[in-house]
C-alpha cells in the first residue's frame, strides 16, 4: 500500500491508533489503512451538509481522509464490546484536537461497529456527537 497517500496522515494517527488497539487480535496489518479491506462499506449516521453518509471502498474513502482537516492530539476512554453476531466488534472512544478552521478545540465522541471478515473491516458504521462538531467549527 502507498505510504505517501495523504490518507497516511500523523494528525490522524491518535484515531488510527486507538481503532487499531480495540481491534488487536481480530485485523491484520500494522496500520488501519492495511485493516481494510479494498470493497469496505463505511455509513455515518450524521448529517452536514455536503458530508457523505456512505463511502465505498477502501480508496474512496481513502481519498475523502486525505482531505480530513482536524488536528488530533489525543484518542482516549477506548471501550470494547464483542457483540453476540460474529465478526462484529463495537468500539467506544474519544478523540481530542483542533480545529483549524476556527482554532477551536475538537473533542468528540464516537460509537463504530465494525464488521469484519478475513481478518480485515468490510463494513463500518459510525455514530458521533455531531453538537461537539458544530461547536468547534462556529
Amino acid at each position: 500500500m502507498n505510504r505517501d497517500h495523504p490518507a497516511f496522515k500523523k494528525e490522524a494517527e491518535p484515531f488510527y491508533n486507538i481503532i487499531m488497539e480495540g481491534l488487536t487480535g481480530e485485523v491484520d496489518g500494522e496500520h488501519f489503512w492495511d485493516a481494510v479491506a479494498e470493497g469496505a462499506v463505511f455509513e455515518f449516521l450524521y448529517n452536514f451538509p455536503g458530508f457523505a453518509n456512505k463511502i465505498e471502498g477502501r480508496a474512496a474513502y481513502m481519498d475523502w481522509f486525505g482531505g480530513y482537516s482536524n488536528i488530533l492530539h489525543s484518542a482516549d476512554h477506548l471501550r470494547v464490546h464483542r457483540s453476540m453476531e460474529p465478526g462484529v466488534v463495537i468500539l467506544e472512544y474519544e478523540v481530542h484536537g483542533i480545529a483549524p478552521s476556527s482554532g477551536k478545540p475538537y473533542n468528540n465522541r464516537f460509537c463504530s461497529i465494525i464488521t469484519i471478515k478475513d481478518r480485515k473491516i468490510v463494513h463500518w458504521r459510525d455514530y458521533m456527537d455531531s453538537l461537539a462538531v458544530m461547536l468547534s467549527l462556529s
